[in-house]
Parts: structure tokens; C-alpha cells; sequence
């Protein structure tokens, strides 16, 4: 009886998480116990189809380390031919009370942030972001951000 429940469960989760047919990409990559301010975190996208749209997003995994409010990002979309468009972006990363924003039932929680709308590639992209938290006052960045374990990089099919 227990064998039976437990692939029974184990079914249910297959399908539970294959159902995600926007995912075109989801990669995340490690940035260690604190993502350090000169650390570019890098991903290959793989060749898409031109004549088709696609959602970006980049997604967080913090913790409760994270002391911060909000989160600024510097976010290089390169182009094949060498071309790069950069963006310095912020996100709100807690509620007024300072308790995480994102999903998750422990003290991790994953943040789904949008990076760009209705995009279209020709070619193969490489996507380089980097942290630009800085602390009220401070003219340097915080050298080591902790609370952020791991950043990740979505796109998904527009309907």
C-alpha cells in the first residue's frame, strides 16, 4: 500500500510540473551564499523562432538573509552581431513589513520578476546580469549580497 501511494504520488508531481507549456527556457545558476557585486551571472539562450513573441523574465531564489527592500539589476541583452541593449532595473523584493515577496512555504521563497515583453530573436542571445544593490547614502555597491542564492532566466511563448 505505501509502494502504490508513493508512486501514485509521484505521478501526480510529473504531471504537476510538466503542465508548463509557455517554458521555453528556465535555467538558474548559483551565485554561492552571497552574489558578489563584480559576479556576472550569464546565459546562452538558445536559438528561437523569429517569428514568434516571448516573455522574459528573471527569476530569484532569496532567503531571509536578504535585508533589503528592493533589488536593482543590471541587465545586458546581447545580440548576436555584438550589439548590447542595457538596463538598470528595480524590483521590490518585500512587503512594508519586510517580509519576502515570492513563492515559496519555507524562509526560501522564488521571485518571478518581468524583464521584457513581446520580445523576438533572430539568432542566438546571451543574457549577463549583475547586482547594483547599494545601501541608502553609500556611494559604493554592497560588495557581497547575501541573501540571494540563486538567479535565473525565463522565457516563455506569448499566447
Amino acid at each position: 500500500m505505501r509502494l502504490k501511494n508513493s508512486v501514485l504520488l509521484l505521478l501526480v508531481a510529473i504531471l504537476f510540473f510538466s503542465c508548463d507549456k509557455k517554458r521555453v527556457f528556465d535555467e538558474y545558476k548559483s551565485v554561492g551564499s552571497a552574489w558578489h557585486k563584480d559576479s556576472i551571472v550569464t546565459f546562452d539562450l538558445p536559438e528561437l523562432d523569429s517569428t514568434k513573441q516571448y516573455n522574459l523574465f528573471i527569476n530569484l531564489r532569496d532567503n531571509n538573509n536578504y535585508q533589503f527592500n528592493n533589488l536593482f539589476l543590471i541587465v545586458a541583452l546581447e545580440k548576436p552581431n555584438g550589439y548590447t541593449k542595457v538596463d538598470t532595473l528595480e524590483y521590490q523584493m518585500t512587503d512594508p513589513d519586510g517580509t519576502l515577496l515570492g513563492n515559496g512555504f519555507t524562509d526560501i521563497k522564488e521571485s518571478k520578476l518581468y524583464f521584457k515583453e513581446n520580445a523576438t530573436f533572430k539568432g542566438k542571445y546571451k543574457v549577463h546580469i549583475k547586482q547594483a544593490v547599494r545601501e541608502t547614502g553609500k556611494v559604493p555597491g554592497v560588495t557581497a549580497l547575501e541573501g540571494i542564492t540563486e538567479v535565473g532566466f525565463r522565457i516563455e511563448k506569448k499566447d
